[in-house]
């Protein structure tokens, strides 16, 4: 696990050093929290933990005001914050401060606690209740949030009644406590690559399920493969969340527009050969120029299936770009 943990005293690094053995992690003790080679004078404890914010998890083996202070400065979002944890010396409770659900704090202080036999402190409504964290599950899961204000009223609705849940995958087990199936009413959740709204307002998820299949001429620039991306994903009503990854040829792999795009749009670009390609079952919509030019008739729709799913995008070209659309297989299981 990609984890800070911090302690402070000789016994809080004891406590540390099981933590780490259960978890994970790098240990800030106490004498590199007084030196210079960690913290000096200069740069306190908080400034430290700017440092090392975008980690997974921060823990501390201390009091709950020592890791608030730290923190503070750099809460800002609960979809990025990390998972942030305390638990005492003695390693009696263990208590989530920040980011209980999207950032699986809740889930860690579990997992934590049991591994060391101490007591979790879950102050999550939704927990303490026994109902359905839409967040908490959807981010066990990878699925996109879509809403985040929405996220909220339905988590606020199912503390007092069950909301209506709708999907066009398939499902296994038994649905979670508070929500029922149905494909309308007021507000309701819906789990979809499509932009789907069956209830009135819909707190859409969004798995990664959606592969690009990218090609482009030499020398193409990053809006351009863009502007064609967004255009597709709109008018078949995909949602740009659900989107996970894109392909190409492998002589693509330095093409500047076409990694600048995917890196901005935080999506890995997985290249292939010819070969690879060719390999791809299924009937494509080959192009002789293109076979002499690169190898292979055809791309995008081939680098879009090239990890199976099905195709839910043929082949669209603009200004020199092409782009193809998998559904890559996802289900949901509520075991």
């Amino acid at each position: 696990m990609n984890a800070v943990i911090f302690a402070f005293t000789e016994r809080g690094v004891e406590t540390a050093r099981r933590v780490r053995d259960a978890l994970g992690g790098e240990i800030v003790a106490p004498e590199r929290l007084a030196g210079t080679d960690c913290v000096s004078r200069k740069e306190p404890l908080a400034e430290y933990v700017g440092g090392v914010f975008d980690r997974d998890a921060l823990i501390f083996v201390g009091a709950s005001g020592i890791a608030l202070r730290a923190v503070a400065p750099h809460i800002a979002d609960k979809r990025s914050d990390p998972a942030v944890i305390c638990l005492d010396e003695a390693a009696r409770f263990v208590i989530p401060l920040l980011s209980g659900h999207i950032g699986g704090a809740n889930r860690l202080a579990r997992r934590l606690a049991a591994a060391l036999g101490a007591t979790p402190v879950i102050t999550t409504a939704t927990d303490v209740n026994g109902r359905f964290a839409v967040d908490a599950w959807a981010a066990e899961r990878g699925f996109a949030i879509c809403d985040m204000a929405l996220a909220k009223r339905v988590s606020a609705a199912i503390l007092t009644r069950d909301v209506p849940l709708w999907t066009d995958a398939a499902v296994s087990g038994a649905l979670p406590e508070g929500t029922y199936w149905a494909d309308s009413g007021a507000l309701g959740i819906c789990v979809s690559v499509y932009d789907r709204h069956p209830f009135d307002e819909t707190l859409l998820l969004a798995p990664g399920a959606l592969r690009l299949g990218i090609g482009c001429k030499r020398g193409t620039p990053p809006g351009a493969i863009e502007g064609l991306v967004e255009r597709v994903l709109r008018e078949h009503r995909l949602r740009p969340e659900a989107v996970r990854e894109a392909a190409t040829i492998d002589l693509k792999a330095d093409e500047p527009g076409l990694v600048d795009c995917c890196r901005r749009r935080g999506w890995v670009l997985e290249t292939l050969s010819a070969e690879q390609l060719d390999a791809v079952p299924g009937r494509f919509e080959d192009s002789d120029f293109v076979r002499r030019t690169v190898g292979v008739g055809n791309v995008c729709e081939r680098a879009a299936l090239a990890k199976g799913g099905r195709l839910i995008v043929p082949k669209t070209a603009e200004a020199g770009v092409t782009v193809a659309v998998a559904e890559l297989e996802w289900g949901i299981d509520f075991e």
